[in-house]
């Protein structure tokens, strides 16, 4: 019987299913990070039992660490205390922490696909739920809540409905200045917010095979943002190129076996989907939003909708949402000014996101009204780029590259932006106040970001590129 990629995963996970009801699913893997996990801790704690597989859990500290002097005392009390209780709680429990300080910190999902830890075939799982971004490896990757962060620390299972299946088909070859964020943010805007809400979405397509792994983890990493469960690339021969020669990824015999079974990791010609849904490539042009959800996104030479344009039921919230952004409808955002640009966060602080923004930015200067941060996802990240002399050509450019963490994605430590001031950002959320109190945050891809750093305004990239 002919199986998709999710099909194949999950029914190799399923320990028990409840008729009528959920599925008891085996976790392979689970990611933890200081903000979820207090709680989950607790709760063992409280209940007197332990960890059931601590060596299945990888622990983090990302969401509330500064990202300038990381070598002293964290400023802020209740990131303080939170980065304290993981410390604690992950030596009492026998849980590998990556924590300031280790050469292997970093955001929750880059470093678990750069170091190896993100296999194909796997479930992951973590209190996040930017946990997609993992899919791109060929894994049923999905974020849980604290309850259920502590469900998996006691039982390595979780109670899981099987979604129901969906493939988007990205074909064709991308236009210039045209990358994954770009990809991501235009399937949203086309099926909005809650477009994908109780499915497991598979990207296919010629022009998603054709993308990095880097690339991949992206579009995973904002299938959340339509309201999908998961998202999901099959794994192939970019996928084993990226993975082999990492610190935990198989070796030797064992490697050749993983290799064996990762390639039967696809979905079958005649495999069914609930929803399939086909865009061209060549309709893509780079990406921005307008307003406080990812939905709310436009071709940058476009124009913010007129409200004759807008479904009824939206109207109320496309209003709020205009006024919060100071935008107008049917007007243009190209050449609005744009006090930040941020560079970094799960979605687009990997190594090729800066290569990306480097490339791009060397021989010029920042514009004067725009501050700069570039905040690489993770230690391996930071070595790369200063090896590389990235920093150099970010220093030169006025750029500030600062240490690894979540930083200005979410303000939840001392990385905000202040009320009433636009930032281009490389995140993956744009709600309000997000990136701090009544701030104005814009989503877009590196390089439309490296170009308003660039000029001050929101720039059409392909304008400054060759």
């Amino acid at each position: 019987m002919a199986k998709t990629l999710f099909e194949k995963i999950w029914e190799t996970h399923v320990v028990q299913t409840i008729s009528g009801g959920p599925s008891v699913l085996y976790i392979d893997k689970h990611f933890i990070h200081e903000v979820t996990s207090p709680q989950a801790f607790a709760g063992l704690k409280k209940r007197g039992i332990g960890v059931f597989r601590p060596k299945q859990i990888v622990a983090t500290a990302d969401h509330n660490v500064p990202t300038i002097h990381q070598e002293l005392p964290i400023k802020e009390e209740l990131s303080r205390l939170q980065v304290e209780a993981l410390k604690k709680n992950c030596a009492e429990f026998g849980i590998e922490l990556y924590g300031l300080g280790h050469p292997y910190q970093g955001i929750v999902h880059v470093i678990g696909p750069e170091l190896g830890i993100t296999q194909p075939g796997m479930t992951i799982v973590c209190g996040d739920s930017h946990t997609s971004t993992h899919g791109a490896f060929g894994t049923i990757a999905f974020g849980i809540g604290t309850s259920e962060v502590e469900m998996v620390m006691a039982t390595q299972c979780l109670l899981q409905t099987k979604p129901k299946l969906m493939r988007i088909n990205v074909d064709g070859t991308l236009n210039k200045g045209v990358v994954s964020k770009d990809i991501i943010l235009y399937i949203i805007s086309l099926i909005s917010a809650s477009g994908a809400t109780g499915f497991a979405v598979e990207f296919a397509g010629s022009a998603i095979r054709a993308l990095s792994m880097e690339a991949r983890m992206t579009i995973c990493n904002m299938s959340i943002e339509m309201g999908a469960r998961c998202g999901m690339i099959a794994p192939d021969e970019i996928t084993f190129s990226y993975m082999k020669g990492k610190p935990f990824a198989p070796q030797g015999k064992e490697w050749d076996e993983k290799i064996a079974y990762w390639s039967t990791l696809y979905s079958d010609a005649d495999s069914k989907f609930d929803k399939e849904i086909n865009i061209d490539a060549a309709d893509i042009e780079p990406m921005i939003t307008y307003g406080t959800n990812p939905g709310m996104g436009i071709g940058v030479s476009g124009h913010v909708p007129l409200l004759n344009e807008i479904n009824e039921k939206e109207k109320p919230s496309f209003e709020k949402s205009i006024q919060y952004m100071g935008f107008e409808a049917g007007a243009n955002i190209k050449g609005k000014k744009v006090d930040y640009v941020f560079i970094g966060s799960c979605t687009n602080s990997r190594i090729e996101d800066l290569r990306m923004v480097a490339s791009f930015v060397k021989g010029k200067k920042k514009a004067d009204n725009v501050e700069v941060w570039v905040v690489p996802g993770s230690k391996q990240v930071e070595k790369q780029a200063i090896e590389e002399g990235i920093n150099k050509i970010f220093e030169e450019a006025g750029f500030n590259l600062r240490q690894p963490g979540c930083s200005a994605c979410l303000g939840m430590n001392e990385d905000k932006i202040p009320a009433g001031k636009y930032c281009i950002s490389t995140s993956n959320r744009n709600f309000e106040g997000r990136q701090g109190p009544n701030a104005r945050t814009m989503l877009a891809s590196p390089l439309s970001a490296a170009a308003a750093a660039i000029t001050g305004v929101v720039t059409d990239v392909r304008e400054l590129m060759p």
